[in-house]
């Protein structure tokens, strides 16, 4: 029997800096996911948080200096929040759409929690920039918390590690529904980063780029394809658009550098990561309006094993 699932990872541009762009935008991508159900294939959605992310991170640091009865929230608690809204937003969103075609499917949001591991290099080495701008005191007032920060144009931000993920503790549920014909929502933004210490989860001042979380939700479940969505219709080398490539070129063209590491490389990296941890797999990156034409392969950047 053909492996009709995939996992769907919606890049930011499927969203937006502000409740009503946001709203507007979920539904543009309600109408792709829905277009897919109608293709028959059982879907799992995973999404980036980035601007969101960094707004909550902002608003509640704002919030504890109004109020000094309050703390500035950890980013793992941020993580959750901004998976709860973009959930909610979303899956009513593809539940109103789906009716409106005259089809009943459940649609879930699970608030995921990822681990990562404690000696990942990348807490040596953070990337990922978040939250607001702050003068030079703010940001040495940070750094004596023992975070890090950088300085921009416009002044210092925090910036957090982006480890990789080890596990999805929530798979078993996501499986669970998945196999009940659902429409699940998980990961989004990567997972909640945490640590184990002893039965309790810790969070992790971090967050994980959400197209490895998304390549690791896809093969924990064994799905036939990942379909990464993003603003363009496929990645390009040498300014030069790649169509169809098999993981051993996708690995040579990394190796090479083609692809920018905040952006392209995730990406591409997370695609052959799918494809080569099992067999039948395939990674296709490519826009939200075209995802229809590159689930049937014909456009996009497509990686396979051969």
């Amino acid at each position: 029997m053909e492996n009709r699932r995939i996992v769907v990872a919606l890049g930011r541009n499927c969203f937006g800096e502000t409740f009503p762009e946001q709203q507007k935008n979920v539904a543009k991508a309600a109408e792709t996911i829905t277009e897919l159900v109608e293709n028959k294939y059982n879907i799992i959605i995973t999404h980036s948080n980035g601007p969101q992310i960094g707004m909550i991170h902002t608003a509640m640091t704002e919030f504890a200096r109004l109020d000094s009865r309050y703390t500035v929230a950890p980013m793992s608690l941020c993580g959750a929040m901004s998976q709860g809204y973009i959930g909610y937003d979303l899956q009513n969103a593809i539940r109103t759409e789906l009716l409106n075609r005259g089809i009943f499917k459940p649609v879930s949001t699970i608030i995921t929690q990822v681990r990562v591991d404690p000696f990942d290099r990348a807490f040596n080495h953070p990337t990922k920039v978040i939250g607001r701008y702050m003068d030079k005191e703010e940001a040495e007032a940070e750094e004596e918390k023992g975070n890090h920060v950088i300085k921009e144009e416009n002044g210092y931000r925090r910036i957090v590690a982006s480890p990789h993920p080890v596990d999805i503790y929530e798979i078993d549920a996501i499986r669970t529904l998945a196999d009940a014909g659902q429409i699940v929502i998980a990961a989004g933004g990567g997972g909640i980063p945490v640590m184990e210490q002893g039965t309790r989860l810790k969070g992790a001042s971090a967050v994980i780029e959400k197209d490895y979380t998304a390549a690791k939700l896809a093969d924990m479940l064994d799905a036939s394809r990942l379909l990464i969505l993003t603003a363009d219709d496929h990645l390009c080398a040498d300014g030069k658009p790649l169509g169809k490539i098999s993981s051993a070129e996708a690995i040579a063209l990394i190796d090479e550098g083609h692809f920018d590491p905040a952006t392209t490389l995730p990406k591409i990296d997370a695609g052959v990561s799918f494809v080569t941890s099992g067999k039948g797999r395939t990674a296709i990156i490519s826009s939200l309006e075209n995802a229809g034409s590159a689930m049937r392969l014909n456009c996009g950047t497509i990686i396979s094993q051969d």
